[in-house]
């Protein structure tokens, strides 16, 4: 691929516009509601400049930063799942016309797609859901068409929490290195606000070309290194991964599940954030005529009690045996059933728990690992 390249401020807004030029709708950062969260952008001042944030177990806030950069934070509640693998989604309709029942097949629609702003662990969650929706034995083509059709373009991890984030220990981040059509480091300097560009595939080079740029210098190359390498050295929080599966399974009547179980509400939170977590129901509903009827299928999460529903009763009545469940699939039978973990170390399930709940912590605390928080205060 092509040597790496800079773009300013302005080259970032030439971006946006090829790409919408191109017919992608843009989908990156924005500053909403208070969080940073993902949605359609139109322009460069949609975009969360200055904005950062602040991060630990069961606490999420915005917060202003002393710089003007564009992705001064860390991942949010949104991932890009939201946009691959969409809910709801009405699979087919049935409307009534006379005595006779017509079955309607809904046009999806499969908008081209640029993701700006995503992260290594979130682009390692796509990956994780590219094995199990779009290269497995059973294609979602809902995701498939969006996943081929759709741009990346990576930010390279120049900001993390240190509370949350343990991607290096997955190893999954803090740098991409595969799988992206552009990847930018963003440089804020007192003279100089830039983005060392990578191009990781031909309609990437494609696009840049349509760009202001210039050739990155080694110093440019130099100090976007030195950012995503302190970065990873940085992060103190860790999951020790080797072993981790066996010893889990190990451990399934550990009496910690029953610590965890008095903590945790059942809520959900953990899953719904989660960028690998695809799980669905189908569901059939009418409306009040009784003249049209819809099978829906949305996103559906282990921790509800409806969602082992069999035979007349819920198969996992305990809050116990929910979490014991969710933390044993992402960490042990994903591995057996999908070759690789189903945490990919973003940290969203840590912040987003209304208790806390860790599970780098009860990971460590179920198998007699040390936990190690080396940095984290």
């Amino acid at each position: 691929m092509a040597s790496p390249a800079v773009i300013d401020v302005n080259g970032l807004a030439a971006l946006i516009a090829a790409l919408q030029q191109e017919g992608y709708r843009v989908i990156g950062p924005i500053q909403r509601d208070g969080a940073i969260i993902y949605d359609e952008i139109s322009q460069l001042n949609d975009l969360p400049f200055g904005w950062g944030d602040e991060q630990e177990a069961g606490m999420y806030r915005v917060r202003r930063r002393e710089d003007n950069a564009v992705f001064g934070y860390a991942v949010g509640p949104h991932s890009w799942k939201r946009f691959l693998h969409p809910s709801p989604v009405v699979l087919w309709r049935a409307r009534r016309r006379g005595n006779e029942w017509m079955i309607e097949e809904p046009v999806e629609d499969s908008p081209r797609l640029a993701f700006l702003g995503v992260r290594s662990c979130d682009l390692h969650a796509i990956g994780v859901l590219d094995r199990v929706l779009h290269h497995g034995s059973y294609i979602d083509p809902i995701y498939a068409e969006r996943r081929e059709s759709a741009f990346v373009i990576v930010v390279q991890c120049a900001h993390f929490t240190p509370r949350t984030c343990f991607c290096a220990s997955m190893g999954t981040g803090p740098k991409a290195t595969q799988g992206f059509d552009l990847a930018l480091t963003e440089l804020v300097e007192p003279d100089a606000h830039r983005f060392v560009v990578e191009v990781g595939s031909a309609r990437g080079a494609a696009i840049l070309q349509q760009i202001p740029h210039r050739p990155a210098e080694p110093t440019d190359v130099t100090a976007a290194e030195h950012a995503i390498a302190q970065t990873a050295a940085s992060m103190g929080r860790q999951l020790q991964t080797a072993g981790l599966p066996a010893a889990l399974l190990a451990n399934l009547e550990h009496p910690h599940w029953d610590k965890i179980a008095q903590r945790c509400l059942a809520c959900g939170n953990c899953t719904m954030v989660c960028p690998t977590c695809f799980c669905f129901s189908v569901e059939d509903r009418h409306d009040l005529t009784g003249t049209v009827t819809e099978r829906v299928r949305r996103l559906d999460v282990c921790f509800t009690t409806s969602f082992t529903y069999t035979a007349g009763k819920p198969l996992r009545q305990s809050i116990r045996s929910r979490y014991r469940q969710w933390l044993t699939h992402k960490l042990a039978t994903w591995v057996e059933q999908f070759g690789t973990f189903g945490c990919v170390g973003c940290g969203r399930c840590i912040t987003w728990c209304p208790v806390g709940i860790d599970l780098t912590i009860e990971a460590a605390a179920i198998t007699g690992r040390e936990q190690t928080t080396e940095g984290v205060v």
